[in-house]
């Protein structure tokens, strides 16, 4: 097979200054050197850049996610946004049953009218700062006409991004037993939204990736809601962690609490620092009813983990030849083959306290561009995405998607013209007497 055949020729070691050491996350390798004690029924921190996880704990096993549910409802109101079926001047008209919700000042809410009409602009910075309630289920109801629908929406939506153990039965991320009877068709009186840690970072790493501007709203300390008016109500962020509040952490900028029994005290966050973005989820932090600020606490120890004891490390360069991987062969070119080069870095966290031992990498052409022989058919143009480079063990190597991140794409460092006539001629002929030889 010509992939077994190019992978033996063209495998290298990398030298010291590339080198990429072998290591696990979570409690595998590194756990004595590099272990950190959280807090919380589970917990998962994620390097936003590449989804690769620096720790996981119970990050498997689907727990209640009680609000941060509301991310979905922001994903796909920012979908709405976007696709022009919605502007944030638009008139949204409260129902019942958005109302019923809104009068429940044991939950998160600010003040609505039965009838009365907002923007979604003032629904959807009182979801994302107050996670107000009933006006989550406002906006849900102003997108697909009732709450179970949008529900149907949500579902696909997770299932599309590969997260398969979820249970999703509201918006809010409410009990069944709070929402006055009106609960998803078949679902019990006490259901409630469950998702594993690794499935909300998820959610988060989309709703950061394809809306970063979520962050200019969450990370809004505190704003007033209807200022001016007689429901005027000063919202304060129940992300503590946010700058002038009481677990204030620099460079923290959202994402999304929630807190119920099911639950407990839960937080998907998300900080910046020196241009790096980590996503970290934590879930039942502590005693949540008793402590409010336990699942802060949990959270700046993942963060000053992340920040503090990995380093953001470029292994190999981006747009630099390989000098070690062997040229791949041209056919029929005027030169007989042709350099490699990257095309972009291949970067990863790396424990402060490891030293990087070098390791081999393996260069993994395309063999649709290759013919019997292992060779590429002239011309070959600069620049053209000829194979990968790929790091040859992955153990303990762990990402958020299924699919590893592991690689980087590898081009064509110059270009190679056809060669004439008589040259490709003799080669044809070559080849038939060659194919001839093999016969007999």
């Amino acid at each position: 097979m010509i992939k077994t055949k190019m992978t033996r020729l063209l495998k290298l070691a990398m030298s010291a200054s590339l080198a990429f050491p072998i290591f696990m996350t979570g409690t595998t390798a590194f756990a004595d050197e590099h272990e950190i004690d959280i807090d919380a029924d589970a917990s998962l921190l994620v390097d936003f850049k590449t989804g690769q996880i620096l720790h996981e704990q119970d990050a498997d096993e689907a727990k209640g996610i009680a609000s941060m549910t509301k991310m979905l409802v922001e994903y796909i109101l920012f979908q709405e946004i976007e696709a022009g079926n919605l502007s944030w001047d638009a008139e949204v008209t409260i129902s019942d049953y958005a109302y019923s919700i809104s009068q429940d000042y044991a939950l998160s809410n600010v003040p609505l009218h039965a009838g009365g009409t907002y923007t979604v602009k003032e629904l959807y910075e009182a979801l994302a700062i107050y996670s107000a309630n009933g006006a989550t289920i406002a906006l849900a109801e102003e997108i697909e006409g009732a709450e179970s629908a949008f529900v149907d929406r949500m579902r696909s939506l997770v299932e599309s991004w590969g997260i398969e153990d979820y249970e999703i039965y509201n918006t809010t991320g409410l009990n069944n037993s709070y929402l006055n009877g009106n609960h998803y068709p078949g679902s019990d009186e006490d259901a409630e939204n469950a998702m594993p840690a690794k499935g909300i970072a998820k959610v988060a790493m989309k709703l950061l990736e394809d809306y970063p501007e979520v962050l200019e709203t969450s990370s809004i300390p505190v704003k007033t809601f209807r200022e001016g008016t007689e429901d005027a109500i000063s919202m304060r962020n129940w992300n503590w962690m946010l700058e002038g509040l009481a677990h204030e952490r620099t460079g923290v900028d959202g994402l999304k609490t929630g807190t119920t029994a099911f639950a407990g005290a839960t937080f998907t966050g998300t900080a910046e620092t020196d241009g790096h973005r980590l996503v970290s989820v934590v879930m039942g932090a502590g005693d949540g009813f008793t402590n409010r600020s336990q699942r802060f606490e949990e959270t700046a120890k993942l963060f000053d983990y992340g920040f503090g004891e990995w380093e953001y490390t470029t292994l190999v360069e981006g747009d630099v030849v390989l000098m070690d991987v062997t040229p791949l062969p041209v056919k029929n070119g005027l030169e007989e083959d042709v350099a490699l080069k990257t095309t972009e870095a291949l970067e990863y966290y790396l424990p402060d306290t490891r030293n990087k031992d070098a390791i081999s990498y393996t260069f993994e052409p395309n063999e649709e561009l290759l013919n019997q022989n292992g060779e590429l058919e002239a011309p070959v143009e600069a620049g053209t995405i000829l194979g990968e480079l790929i790091l040859d063990d992955q153990e303990g190597i762990d990402f958020l998607d299924s699919e590893a991140q592991n690689s980087i794409p590898v081009a064509a460092a110059d270009s190679v013209e056809r060669a004439g006539f008589f040259t490709v001629f003799s080669n044809l002929v070559k080849d038939f007497f060659g194919s001839l030889r093999d016969r007999f």
